[in-house]
C-alpha cells in the first residue's frame, strides 16, 4: 500500500499544479475534483477509509457542485455559453480523464487484488472514533468550520446576485 500512497500523491500533487496553472476556471475544476479524489485514495490506502469516504462524499461531491454553481452564476449571458462550448471540446477531458481512470485502477487494485498488503503499523479508524473526536474536543473547531463555509455561501450569493443587477 506504500506504492499506492505515493502514486495517488504524486497524482494529487500534477493536478494541483493544473489547478494553480491553468487559466480556465472549469479546466481547474475538473482538475480539482481529480486532486481531491486523489487525496481520498491517499486516506484509503493509510487506512482511513472513513477519512477518503468523507473526502469524496463533502469536498468532491458537494464542494465541488457549489463551486460550479458559482462558475456558472458569474458566467451569465449568451456570449459566454458559447465559448464555454468551445472549452469543453472532447481533448479537454483526456487529462482529467486519464487521471481519474488511473485512480480508479489503482482503488480496485487496493480493494479487490490486494487484500494482505494492509497498512504497516496503522489501524482502521472507523466512524464512531471520528464522531467522538469530532463532537469532543474538536467542537469548536467543527463549528467554526461550519461558519466559515456558511460566510463563503453567503458571500457567493451576494457576489452573483449583484453580478446579475448589472
Amino acid at each position: 500500500m506504500e506504492f499506492a500512497f505515493y502514486f495517488s500523491a504524486g497524482i494529487a500533487v500534477v493536478s494541483t499544479l493544473r489547478v494553480i496553472t491553468g487559466s480556465n476556471p472549469v479546466h481547474a475544476l475538473l482538475y480539482l475534483v481529480i486532486s481531491l479524489l486523489a487525496v481520498s485514495m491517499c486516506f484509503f490506502s493509510l487506512g482511513a477509509p472513513f477519512a477518503g469516504a468523507l473526502e469524496i462524499i463533502v469536498y468532491a461531491g458537494a464542494i465541488m457542485v457549489l463551486f460550479v454553481f458559482v462558475v456558472m452564476m458569474l458566467n451569465l449571458g449568451p456570449a459566454t455559453a458559447g465559448q464555454e462550448h468551445a472549452w469543453m471540446k472532447p481533448g479537454v477531458w483526456i487529462g482529467p480523464g486519464l487521471l481519474a481512470l488511473i485512480l480508479l485502477l489503482q482503488l480496485l487494485w487496493a480493494l479487490f487484488a490486494a487484500p494482505e498488503y494492509a497498512p504497516l503499523g496503522l489501524t482502521t479508524v472507523g466512524p464512531k472514533a471520528v464522531g467522538i473526536s469530532l463532537f469532543g474536543p474538536y467542537l469548536l473547531v467543527v463549528e467554526l468550520a461550519s461558519m466559515l463555509l456558511l460566510a463563503a455561501l453567503v458571500a457567493a450569493y451576494h457576489l452573483g446576485r449583484h453580478e446579475a443587477k448589472e
